[in-house]
């Protein structure tokens, strides 16, 4: 989940009290929260999910927030038939975020499947919505319209009330989300009101966290998108980078400009270059090149990307040559979040009244 607002600056944060309103100047997350985030496993991050929130996520993990990242794998099949390379998927996101920084030690990094007692969530947790509740979701009308299916799944159908059972397992307060994804969490915050109202007290409101992180386009100029094929991976070689960049979509104007509403396809590449360059200011990349071009500009930004993830490339590579020890972390992570589901399910069996064998009295 990643904000779209474009921005000229580092990525900053700021927190909504509720989902449906904007609040610039509200609070920041505060140590005592829990932040629930992910990334399906469908292939690997890019640059638009590095400087997106890959990067957003280390700093608030090293800020003391309590951060979980959940690799929803099932999820996967929300908009497929098929899963494909799943396995592979899963250890090369792992990959990214231990050479990102997130620490394990730190951040609890689990895999949907692994958790039955968050599945077991979703059960009453569709008993409190409408099928005209999940039926006029605008995320869930997008997906549907973008889905490689033939016909729509109920997985699909339901996924708003999936992603509540990750959320509310773990008793998450915040959730980073871009404007288009507000709807979910509204969805997830009124599971969470009406289980209190009608059963008990179980689950926390989740508040919004909105990034301020900018938006990448794709090479193509459209959404940058881990299924079109049009951005540049974290994993991508220095030389896979430069190919892909002088084939990115510019324009026919040979001075350097940043004006993302009249040149957006220039103005992107701007943009990547002065965020691997610490933050600068766009208009200041733009104005060193100059009458320079679209060869210039390319030459500066495939040396600005190289230069920048250098080091992640490096750090990738070193945590890839022990992969029985990144599967380790992800059990852990996995121990973990079954030790806090099974004490969020059985809280939710106790307010709910269900039936207990005398085994588990």
């Amino acid at each position: 989940m990643h904000a779209t607002t474009a921005t000229t600056a580092a990525p900053t944060t700021t927190v909504e009290a509720a989902p449906t309103v904007t609040a610039p100047g509200a609070a920041p997350a505060r140590t005592a929260d829990r932040i629930l985030t992910g990334d399906r496993p469908t292939g690997a991050l890019h640059l638009g999910h590095y400087f997106g929130t890959l990067q957003n996520r280390v700093r608030l993990q090293n800020e003391g927030v309590d951060l979980f990242l959940v690799i929803p794998d099932y999820q996967v099949l929300t908009d497929r038939d098929v899963a494909e390379r799943l396995d592979e998927n899963v250890v090369g996101l792992v990959l990214d975020y231990l050479a990102a920084g997130v620490d394990p030690d730190r951040a609890t990094i689990f895999t949907h499947s692994a958790v039955p007692a968050l599945n077991q969530l979703l059960l009453p947790f569709l008993s409190l919505v409408s099928v005209a509740e999940l039926g006029r979701n605008p995320t869930v009308k997008d997906e549907i319209a973008h889905s490689r299916q033939a016909a729509v799944s109920g997985l699909m159908f339901t996924y708003p009330a999936h992603q509540a059972a990750d959320i509310l397992f773990c008793k998450a307060t915040l959730v980073p989300v871009g404007q288009d994804q507000l709807p979910h969490l509204e969805l997830t915050r009124t599971i969470a009101r009406r289980f209190n109202e009608r059963y008990a007290r179980v689950f926390p409101e989740p508040r919004a966290l909105l990034s301020a992180a900018p938006l990448l386009l794709g090479t193509d100029g459209g959404k940058m998108s881990k299924s079109r094929a049009n951005s540049v991976t974290l994993q991508a070689s220095s030389d896979e980078t430069a190919r892909l960049i002088r084939g990115a979509k510019t324009d026919a104007t040979r001075r350097i400009t940043f004006d993302p509403e009249t040149r957006p396809e220039v103005s992107n590449l701007v943009l990547l270059a002065a965020l691997c360059q610490g933050g600068r200011d766009p208009h200041e990349v733009a104005a060193e090149i100059g009458d320079g071009g679209s060869a210039a500009l390319k030459k500066t930004v495939t040396e600005a990307v190289n230069t920048h993830f250098a080091p992640h490339r490096a750090r990738r590579a070193e945590f890839a040559q022990d992969l029985t020890h990144v599967r380790e972390l992800i059990a852990k992570g996995n121990q973990r979040a079954n030790e806090i589901a099974e004490t969020t399910l059985a809280e939710v069996r106790e307010a709910m009244g269900t039936f207990r064998s005398a085994a588990s009295c």
